[in-house]
């Protein structure tokens, strides 16, 4: 654009110059002097536009920059959808992952087993399980670290009904188990929680038709329909409601009865070999589970008619008369990490017979804040 405003300004000049020539050799007779007239012809002050000569400067505004792309999380429920999934949830619901960068993409299990043995193999990113869980699956080789907590109590009992036990002593009652059927759910209720019941009940022959049984998501019917008479690590928030729906009054146990060391009911597990190639995803995650933690501990019905409003399977009685308790449970830090607990289980299932030496802490769970 500046060599065509100079072509322009060339040319003025040079007709000019042509025009006081040509008015010079018309006047000779006259000869010039400073006070002589000069006259330019009047296209010579008349300058046409052409945009194409005219140099311009256009100034827009900058093309609005893309937000990044969301980082993908796929994460395997414990259970079927329940209130004690309400932290993922309302995280999900509330924006609070897609803040940190992060869409959290989770699925139910068709089996109990398959969470943690899914995470194993690299299949998925996160599980939620059971403290207890990720020790016995540590011990079996699965390289799985805890990178925070929901649920601070175990949210799992031995549960039974009131006509197999009668007594309002925990010694008597365990004694009245011994030679009644039990089922588990978990692993845990397999090998840590049904040997302690009772010796007995691990070493009970076929000719006694005892043998433990495997219930998977089906605990209910298995009590009302007398498949066993006893559940190993029945969830005591739905399950004496359910059997109370059949007219059947349920009898709870908590662990602790069986010494069973006290440990965090439900967890976040992560692959241990995704620790520092995914560390901030982790930070992220758990940041986005504190605020929605928060959030519904200060909001709580609030919370709620999001939680049913989003996962209308969640709305029944059964769950409505959970969610005070459960909230009362719920880890208002999800990443602190608590390592007497993990300590001490190792140290329990050591003493059992169940692992040859107990692992530390840093090998089962870390505070993704604090690496």
């Amino acid at each position: 654009m500046l060599r065509c405003f100079l072509r322009t300004v060339l040319a003025f000049i040079v007709l000019a110059v042509l025009s006081i020539t040509l008015t010079a050799v018309t006047h000779a007779q006259t000869p010039l002097s400073l006070d002589s007239d000069v006259q330019l012809p009047e296209r010579l002050w008349h300058v046409e536009e052409d945009g194409s000569d005219v140099p311009t400067t256009v100034i827009a505004p900058p093309e609005p920059l893309a937000p990044p792309p969301l980082e993908t999380v796929t994460l395997m429920l414990d259970w079927f959808l329940s209130p004690q999934h309400a932290a993922i949830l309302l995280a999900k619901e509330q924006g609070l992952f897609q803040r940190q960068g992060i869409d959290v993409q989770w699925q139910s299990p068709g089996d109990p087993s398959l969470p943690t043995k899914l995470l194993a193999a690299g299949e998925i990113d996160l599980a939620l399980g059971r403290q207890s869980l990720l020790h016995l699956s540590a011990h079996q080789g699965a390289a799985l670290t805890r990178i925070a907590t929901l649920i601070e109590t175990p949210l799992n009992a031995v549960i039974t009904t009131a006509a197999h036990i009668s007594s309002d002593s925990a010694h008597e009652n365990l004694e009245s188990l011994a030679t009644l059927n039990f089922g588990f759910t978990t692993r845990e209720g397999e090998q840590l929680v049904i040997p302690k019941l009772t010796p007995r009940v691990i070493t009970q022959t076929d000719e006694e038709g005892f043998t433990p049984e495997s219930l998977h998501f089906d605990a209910a019917r298995a009590l009302t329909e007398q498949q066993v008479q006893v559940v190993a690590d029945g969830f005591y928030h739905t399950l004496p409601a359910q059997l109370a729906t059949e007219g059947m009054e349920a009898k709870i146990i908590a662990y602790e009865t069986l010494s069973i060391p006290r440990h965090d009911g439900l967890i976040v597990m992560a692959n241990r070999n995704s620790l520092n190639k995914r560390a901030d995803t982790w930070v992220s995650f758990v940041i986005a589970l504190e605020d929605a933690t928060h959030w519904m501990i200060n909001n709580p019905s609030l919370a709620w008619e999001t939680l049913v409003t989003a996962y209308p399977v969640l709305d029944n009685s059964i769950n409505a008369n959970a969610w005070e308790d459960l909230l009362r449970r719920t880890a208002l830090s999800p990443a602190a990490l608590d390592t007497r607990r993990y300590r001490a289980f190792e140290t329990f299932l050591y003493q059992q017979g169940v692992s040859e030496a107990p692992f530390k802490v840093e090998h089962l769970a870390i505070d993704p804040h604090k690496r």
